[in-house]
């Protein structure tokens, strides 16, 4: 973002005022970002990142507290890159602050209490202070140590009111001297660093870090940064509270915590193998000897070869590892193209296999399972999903999808509740489906049932169909009073698909008998696959994969379909979906064959809504059913009673009938989703967000040429041509790069 570009995006109508600095800051609010990669030797973290306010909805997943609360709350490790031999050896951070821009000394001691030395923790997103000075101060004790100085860049304010909103604390040595100031005979000190943490007023009257940038372009000074302003107000006020009798000083133990246990048995209905998993006597990972070499090998490996590398460690009082949180760059660069539905992979957890790993999957243009991320976790209790939640939320600049499907944990379901509540939460079907099957006791080998249920589940048009089925079933087979069929009637509107034809799945809900979707990892990990096996074939199943999704984009690309009909659709969507969606659109075309008539029932000014006649054979019985669609002429609508378009992203052949009966001889363009086409660009590398920079900032200059040359690779790796062409401009813009640096010479 330009430095010099100001927004308004704050709901408080806060104005912005310059008190230090030359320059005018963005008040960002609403704004989200990362940079997990940029950490420097001295302030390295294992929680890399950059972020403003998350929203109501998804808090932040650090704060600080302070002595008086419960200090049986887990801590969150951060630690930097120069990590032990083991990295389960994580460090446990105190520090006594003093208010009145006091000393703020830190302890850190290490898990078996080896060492015991002074450091200011580097800043993260999520701190929190009770007032504006007291996170002022801490900024600048950190600042002192280090060797540099602070200044206030800007501040806001409630609008018609002196109350202190927001400000942007910044190092000394931010922008450039103006225009006027270039003929002083004063040093230069500016370097257009970019260091600063961005402080709010939250709703609890606290003030919370909503950005930080660490890294400096500068070598630090201590000797000159002493004789700052802002040391030297440090220092004074230090003097002057060596005067003052010691019960006046305020102490407090700062504590850097995950989220706030929450008592997770207030929640729903949890079962024995889910309460047994919240009360675990070891609270961390049950890791074998050489798991954490292995965990610390990769993430420093992925660091050094991914730019846009992310993961996160969450670690209990002692320092043990309890859950672990990763996702490499082409992961986060694919979610911007498929964010609209995910689900969460609980194979391994559920099954009790001996890595406890949960993986966040969506699906990509081919309608493959595409990797969004994998967690490591120490039990399946409401406190750890909601902090994989929240770190997964943060990693994608807290955009969250629109439908998550799950499996039917109840400490799960609640944790998406609370951190993603304007989410539609749907139950993967197929886990419900085998959920039954487990729970049927004597009738698991009725036939008869097994036929009862899928035709109750997948064939019911309307609510009221559904519902009638369903009595009518549990009370032929004496399983009213089950508590499990009970409960899962209840909760019949997140899992029967009657109920969900107004949420998207993209293919991911099954919502044909017999269908399934098979774990990510499906055939390379099983129940006995240790950890260390499972680090050694990870890149290899996702470079696979990565390679499966490119054989299809040549083949979508290079290689024309054969038709089978001479509907005008189906040679219409055969220029423009990928291969695999149009074999499966292509099989709607040909059945536009079964449906026998179409009668008009119910007109309504433009909007027509027909009966379609379809047969259909059902085992060996031969039967007709009908099938509603609206049709709207004005606004090109189209909506069949059994919901395809929903469910699997493209129209069904009801749908088509209808358009070829009102002599509509092309697929209306809105369904036609952008996530099928063939010819849409997918560049799995960092967003390069705005193309206005600061010229004159040495830092944007390197971020910005790094991403655009990311950019050159990725479509250079395309075909030989793409190659050839990508190899020549980079020759030639480095010739011209040379020739620009002769002249100055």
């Amino acid at each position: 973002m330009h430095p010099n570009k100001i927004e308004d995006g704050s709901d408080n109508s806060e104005q912005l005022h310059e008190e230090e600095g030359s320059e005018q800051e963005v008040d960002s609010e609403q704004m989200f970002r990362i940079g997990s990669n940029d950490l420097e030797d001295t302030n390295e973290q294992v929680l890399g990142i950059e972020a403003n306010e998350l929203g109501d909805s998804s808090e932040q997943v650090l704060e600080f507290e302070s002595n008086d609360q419960d200090n049986s709350e887990p801590v969150l490790g951060i630690e930097s890159n120069n990590h032990e031999k083991h990295i389960d050896q994580g460090l446990e951070i105190e520090s006594t602050y003093h208010e009145n821009g006091g000393a703020c000394d830190t302890i850190i001691d290490d898990q078996n209490g080896l060492s015991r030395e002074k450091s200011y923790p580097p800043p993260v997103v999520g701190m929190e202070f009770d007032s504006y000075d007291d996170a002022y101060n801490y900024y600048n004790c950190y600042a002192k140590e280090l060797g540099f100085a602070i200044r206030v860049k800007s501040s806001w304010t409630k609008r018609n009111s002196k109350e202190k909103r927001g400000a942007v604390l910044c190092c000394n040595c931010e922008g450039f001297k103006t225009i006027k100031e270039a003929g002083s005979r004063r040093k230069e000190t500016r370097t257009g660093c970019l260091a600063m943490i961005r402080l709010r007023l939250v709703e609890s009257n606290r003030w919370r870090v909503d950005e930080v940038k660490l890294e400096h372009n500068h070598l630090f000074d201590p000797e000159r940064a002493q004789n700052s302003k802002s040391h030297k107000k440090m220092d004074a006020a230090g003097e002057k509270r060596k005067l003052e009798p010691p019960l006046d000083v305020e102490v407090q133990t700062i504590k850097l915590y995950r989220t706030p246990v929450v008592d997770t048995m207030g929640y729903g209905s949890l079962s024995e193998k889910e309460i047994s998993s919240q009360v675990d006597q070891f609270n961390h990972l049950k890791l074998r000897k050489g798991d954490a070499q292995v965990i610390y090998n990769y993430f420093c490996r992925m660091q050094l070869t991914d730019p846009n590398f992310f993961y996160v460690m969450d670690l209990n009082d002692e320092g043990h590892l309890r859950n672990v949180f990763w996702i490499d760059s082409r992961s986060r660069a694919a979610y911007g193209y498929f964010a609209d539905v995910i689900t969460l992979d609980t194979t391994c957890l559920s099954n009790k296999y001996e890595i406890p790993l949960l993986a966040f999957l969506g699906v990509n243009h081919h309608g493959q399972s595409i990797m969004l991320g994998c967690g490591l976790l120490v039990d399946e209790s409401l406190e750890t999903y909601i902090w994989l939640l929240r770190a997964w939320l943060t990693c994608m600049s807290g955009r969250p999808p629109q439908t998550i499907l799950t499996d039917q944990t109840k400490s799960l379901q609640t944790a998406i509740a609370e951190v993603f509540p304007r989410v539609h939460h749907r139950l993967c079907l197929s886990f419900v489906m085998r959920s039954i099957l487990e729970n049927l006791g004597e009738l698991q080998e009725s036939g008869t049932f097994h036929n009862l249920v899928n035709r109750t589940v997948h064939s019911c048009l309307k609510v009221d169909e559904f519902e009638i089925a369903w009595k009518d079933m549990v009370l032929q087979f004496g399983i009213k009073d089950h508590e499990f069929f009970r409960a899962l009637y209840e909760d019949r509107e997140r899992w029967a698909p009657v109920y969900l034809k107004d949420t998207f799945f993209a293919g991911m809900l099954i919502s044909q008998p017999g269908e399934s979707l098979n774990p990510f990892f499906d055939g390379y990990v099983h129940k006995e696959t240790t950890l260390k096996e499972f680090f050694d074939i990870y890149d290899l199943v996702l470079q696979k994969k990565h390679q499966n999704e490119a054989l299809h984009d040549f083949e979508s690309k290079e290689l024309s379909p054969m038709l089978k009909t001479g509907r005008p659709y189906e040679l219409q969507l055969s220029k423009v979906y990928t291969k695999e969606l149009f074999s499966k659109f292509q099989e709607e075309v040909e059945m536009m064959t079964s449906c026998l008539s179409i009668t008009q029932i119910h007109p309504n000014g433009s909007t027509i809504t027909y009966m379609v006649k379809e047969r259909e054979e059902d085992g060996n019985m031969r039967g007709i059913r009908n099938f509603e669609v609206m049709y709207d002429k004005a606004g090109a609508e189209v909506r069949c009673i059994c919901g395809c378009f929903n469910f699997k992203g493209y129209l069904c052949r009801h749908a088509l009938c209808v358009l070829n009966y009102n002599r509509v001889d092309e697929v209306p363009t809105q369904y036609i989703l952008s996530r099928w086409r063939k010819d849409v660009k997918r560049l799995y590398v960092p967003d390069l967000g705005s193309n206005c920079i600061d010229v004159s900032n040495p830092v944007q200059w390197f971020d910005h040429l790094y991403r655009r040359a990311l950019q050159v690779v990725e479509e250079g790796m395309t075909s030989q041509d793409h190659f050839m062409v990508a190899w020549q401009a980079f020759k030639e813009s480095l010739n011209k790069v040379r020739l620009v640096g002769d002249k100055h010479v």
